[in-house]
């Protein structure tokens, strides 16, 4: 969920999930491009985790569990998936299942909000130019001459609001950091009919015990700042994995028939 896509080792930069390209939006280089409706959500099928903000905690512990990712600056992840590149709320249509929430890195594409060069100090809105929904002459229009359309400020609007959440999601996870309570998860699935239970490994959890054990000047700062409840929201969420493997093995079932 960086703001600006990362950089490899060898200086390329690596664009975020979902991305191709990046080009940035302007009057000058779209003066006549509009933005088509957005048919379907087929660019998730090849995932099974999606980058989601503490501001969506509430709803998407609703809907799938929230993990947290591996490695140098992990992000808060809502498994779609148990499987690595198989979105199971997506239908065979491309459309995302009725009634679940969308995460918002998924509604924000093909925009985001990137810095142009590594030592430039304002953020530029741009987009993946093989989305196929950004056209020359048809959609709703972006620009009028030099001035961007009600389109365009509405979703310049939501870039930054999502740039917002992803600043309050970095500090959570800096704090959960500082608190140690990251632990490496594991969960073990036994299902009727299976020899061997299933099990999943590669994501992080926070540490109940080490939670239970927390001095009582670190929890009261954690539930005045509203850290409490989006700990409680993740812990709760894992039990959402069971159903998710319900639904992955009913997917495989009907694949093999």
């Amino acid at each position: 969920m960086a703001t600006q896509p990362p950089m490899n080792q060898n200086g390329a930069s690596q664009l975020p999930l979902f991305y191709n390209s990046l080009a940035p939006l302007s009057s000058q280089l779209h003066p006549n491009h509009g933005l088509k409706p957005r048919g379907d959500l087929g660019f998730t099928r090849g995932t099974h985790a999606i980058p989601v903000t503490v501001d969506e905690f509430p709803l998407v512990q609703r809907h799938y569990p929230i993990v947290f990712g591996v490695g140098e600056n992990p992000a808060p992840l809502a498994l779609v998936g148990l499987q690595e590149g198989e979105n199971l709320f997506l239908g065979a249509d491309d459309q995302w299942e009725a009634n679940h929430y969308v995460p918002a890195f998924v509604r924000r594409y093909p925009f985001m909000l990137a810095r142009l060069t590594p030592d430039a100090q304002e953020l530029s809105l741009c987009f993946d130019d093989t989305s196929g929904i950004l056209v020359d002459n048809d959609g709703d229009r972006l620009f009028n001459g030099a001035e961007p359309t009600d389109t365009t400020k509405a979703i310049l609007q939501f870039c930054e609001q999502f740039e917002q959440a992803v600043m309050r999601t970095r500090s959570f996870m800096e704090e959960l950091a500082k608190l140690d309570l990251l632990m490496d998860g594991e969960v073990s699935i036994q299902r009727d009919g299976l020899a061997q239970p299933a099990v999943y490994r590669g994501f992080r959890m926070v540490d109940e015990q080490k939670l239970q054990n927390l001095r009582g000047d670190q929890a009261r700062k954690m539930v005045q700042s509203g850290m409490m409840g989006l700990v409680y929201a993740h812990l709760f969420s894992l039990s959402l994995i069971s159903p998710l493997f319900e639904r992955q093995f009913a997917a495989a079932t009907a694949k093999a028939a």
